[in-house]
């Protein structure tokens, strides 16, 4: 039992030593170095979960980031122990130990996707909510995102609804999509695209195209500026174009409007 303990706490001991290396990482400008830090967190430690997160979003290769990803889950999840999920289930992320595992997972569920693994994405990215209905990470607008190109739209819906008190822009613009899908130009569609316009009038330059989207997305996001918008248009415009007349639609009601901000 003595020995046990021993063993837990040293295991604990190197976690933390790991992750010290990877935050020295983070900080390293150099790929050849920080590479090398991350593999030597995980000589350290195995179950260094962001170590395997770094090594995955340095990749290029899909298999090959959904694998290091999936590592980094299963170290996560060693790390934590089988009563955290089921203790601390509703706190995660404001428990700094499961942030690592979250970031792995989220990763995986995006390279899950990615590689046309849909159902399998969308039950990670539930139970990231699960786990953390905070959604520190914006995982319910990647959700919204996934289940709006597969027309699920009834799950869209009580999403919104779990979220209902939320102002960003994204679900603003999901919002209006769902109602264009529901009734076509009506009273509700054409509500919901004021509401969504007063939230973010910059979405229908880069979801029309009028304005290409960057190749690379911004690092950060302001409330209401163009930033946002190519977050939202790079995530949700398959979904705009996938339903019938959105586009035609939605050129038509800003054409007429002529807001100054899209002039």
């Amino acid at each position: 039992m003595v020995g046990s303990r021993i063993g837990t706490r040293r295991k604990t001991e190197l976690l933390a030593e790991a992750q010290q290396v990877i935050y020295r990482a983070w900080e390293t400008a150099g790929r050849t170095k920080r590479l090398a830090l991350a593999r030597k967190a995980i000589a350290i430690s195995p179950d260094c979960a962001d170590a395997y997160v770094l090594l995955a979003e340095d990749t290029t290769a899909l298999d090959e980031a959904t694998d290091l990803y999936r590592q980094g889950v299963e170290a996560g999840e060693r790390s934590l122990g089988k009563a955290a999920f089921e203790d601390e289930a509703g706190n995660f992320w404001l428990i700094l130990e499961t942030r690592p595992y979250m970031r792995a997972r989220a990763g995986l569920a995006r390279c899950l996707w990615e590689g046309g693994r849909r159902d399998e994405a969308i039950t990670h990215y539930r139970d990231l909510l699960r786990l953390n209905p905070n959604d520190n990470q914006g995982i319910r607008y990647v959700l919204a995102s996934c289940l709006l190109e597969l027309g699920r739209d009834g799950e869209v819906a009580g999403l919104l609804k779990q979220y209902e008190d939320d102002a960003a822009a994204a679900f603003a613009w999901t919002e209006t999509l769902l109602a264009f899908r529901r009734e076509g130009d009506g009273a509700e569609a054409r509500e919901k695209l004021a509401a969504a316009l007063e939230s973010n009038p910059h979405v229908p330059t880069f979801v029309l195209g009028r304005k290409k989207l960057p190749r690379r997305l911004p690092d950060l996001i302001g409330f209401g500026d163009e930033s946002e918008a190519v977050c939202y248009a790079a995530e949700n415009i398959d979904a705009w174009k996938s339903t019938g007349g959105a586009l035609s639609w939605l050129a038509e009601r800003i054409d007429a409007n002529k807001p100054a901000s899209l002039s």
